[in-house]
């Protein structure tokens, strides 16, 4: 399903599920340390149910599955919750899956006691969305905002590389980012309360073919352009990533968590 929002790449449509096969193979990258940030802050663990906004491929839940939360991941995409499915089903994982935006959600009043959002946040309509999870939560519920990000300025190859993007798609405002806690809108604070926020660095390693892949399932490139255009950035991307960085690399990024807890209603 395409998506045209203004706020984003000045309304040029995209579409995740068009690159959902190599989402699964490029964007599950998430170094231990981000989930471990999630443990220590004791969600998404034992004894909880959890939904999971924007789910995609179902990379937060299968990555955190282990911790003995019952999921139910969200996505948009067809094709991505395609995929989920089966991810979790070839890992003996029960996680149930749902094709709706989040805008369209409507479980029983106090479902969940963690609800999460990683990467896809921003995508959101915050004014229709912020009651709705407020009601789904239990008393004292969380909502849980993640995010992962390379940061340009600090690191060449990534530099380089969304000077490349931006060749082929100068709409793209995906870029130029660097280490800041996650933007709230403030209608949030109407039913939440800030009750933590962190952001860290990480160090997560690629292959030239891992970080092609990565940069061609970036909203920019693959859920973007055409394949003819995706098939020319790859090429040079590859012949990029030649000259300018060895077969197995780092690239710097930062992650960021945000925990709200729900207010008395």
């Amino acid at each position: 399903m395409r998506i045209s929002d203004k706020r984003i790449d000045n309304g040029k449509s995209f579409d995740f599920g068009l690159i959902s096969e190599n989402y699964t193979k490029y964007r599950d990258i998430y170094p231990q340390d981000f989930y471990d940030k999630i443990i220590a802050r004791n969600l998404c663990v034992n004894g909880q149910t959890v939904l999971d906004l924007g789910t995609g491929t179902g990379v937060l839940p299968r990555n955190m599955y282990q911790y003995g939360a019952k999921w139910i991941g969200l996505d948009i995409s067809e094709n991505q919750i395609y995929e989920a499915k089966a991810l979790s089903k070839m890992n003996g994982m029960e996680i149930e899956y749902i094709t709706a935006s989040a805008e369209q959600i409507d479980f029983p009043n106090k479902s969940f006691d963690v609800i999460t959002a990683c990467q896809c946040f921003g995508y959101f309509d915050h004014e229709k969305i912020s009651i709705k999870l407020a009601k789904m939560l239990k008393d004292n519920g969380k909502l849980l905002i993640l995010y992962m990000a390379w940061l340009p300025f600090e690191d060449k190859v990534a530099e380089k590389s969304e000077e490349l993007v931006l060749k082929y798609n100068p709409n793209w405002t995906g870029l130029g980012e660097t280490m800041h806690s996650i933007c709230i809108p403030d209608c949030m604070y109407e039913y939440f309360d800030l009750s933590y926020h962190e952001e860290y660095k990480l160090n997560v390693p690629f292959t030239r073919e891992s970080w092609n892949g990565r940069m061609k399932t970036c909203r920019g490139i693959g859920a973007s352009l055409s394949a003819e255009e995706i098939k020319d950035w790859e090429k040079e991307h590859l012949l990029l990533l030649e000259n300018i960085a060895s077969e197995k690399f780092e690239i710097l990024h930062y992650g960021a968590l945000t925990e709200l807890t729900l207010k008395k209603l």
